[in-house]
């Protein structure tokens, strides 16, 4: 096995490990704290994170950690071996019983995705990627050949504060002016992979998404054809303002729609 193979199953094994842990407290009682105006988190939150630190430190002691929770470091270093995490991606879908969330897990070498895995025990799905390929449940992934907006479905991921309700507005209105529906599912590292998967044939936001919400899921896409940019076109990055994801068929009208958004609400970080 080549180091990208042992990474592609360091983060398949350290993501199971932490949803056992989340899966095992969701629709529990479990009291929800909030770290903001309007982000909440759980002890469920903490304990993945550390389930899924230790499992990767089992393998590789010394690499860098950026995770959601407790003190991990918050950006992606440029240089060196890293680990993405979201333990809980979707908490607020957690909290609520819905079963749309994720734990996380992306490798990183030199600020770029080399393998990820994100974890859905209660939708019973299991996505990962690594140097050949993306799959879920085992299965080769690939994006929708889908190239008519009208028959596209796109997602508007990650969440605008309340004082950006005009852009989420205007992101939800240039999707359903220019797409045949609408979906948003609340969990950015669920978005990414259906997307991947062809269930959706896109996501966009104006908003700066953390990495923990955005690398392992970007990386799958990109595995099987699909494209990921900034607002301006650009090939998206860890720290890219904006997210714009596609089928690649469709990318044009995505990005169009991710930019009719700008203009209308502060565009800082956004989070799932």
């Amino acid at each position: 096995m080549t180091d990208t193979d042992d990474r592609a199953a360091v983060a398949e094994r350290a993501a199971r490990a932490g949803a056992r842990v989340a899966n095992d407290r969701f629709r529990s009682d479990i009291a929800v704290e909030t770290k903001g105006e309007d982000d909440v988190v759980t002890e469920a939150d903490r304990a993945a994170q550390r389930t899924v630190i230790e499992a990767i430190r089992e393998t590789y002691p010394d690499d860098a950690i950026v995770g959601e929770e407790e003190d991990e470091r918050k950006t992606v270093p440029d240089e060196g071996a890293a680990w993405v995490i979201d333990p809980i991606d979707g908490t607020n879908n957690y909290v609520r019983d819905i079963q749309v969330w994720g734990t996380a897990v992306a490798a990183v070498v030199d600020g770029e995705p080399v393998a990820a895995a994100t974890v859905a025990p209660a939708l019973g799905d299991v996505y990962t990627a690594d140097a050949d390929g993306a799959y879920r449940n085992g299965t080769r992934m690939r994006v929708s050949d889908v190239s008519d907006p009208r028959r596209g479905a796109v997602d508007p991921t990650l969440w605008w504060a309340f004082d950006s309700r005009d852009a989420y507005a205007a992101a939800c209105e240039a999707i359903v002016r220019r797409f045949g529906d609408l979906r948003r599912l609340g969990a950015a590292q669920v978005v990414l992979p259906t997307v991947a998967a062809g269930g959706l044939e896109g996501t966009i936001s104006n908003l700066r998404a953390n990495p923990w919400d955005s690398v392992a899921g970007v990386f799958m896409v990109r595995q099987v054809g699909g494209r990921a940019t900034d607002l301006e076109g650009n090939r998206w990055r860890h720290d890219s303002t904006g997210l714009v994801v596609s089928n690649g068929a469709l990318h044009d009208e995505v990005l169009d729609a991710a930019r009719a958004i700008e203009g209308l609400g502060p565009a800082g970080r956004g989070r799932e």
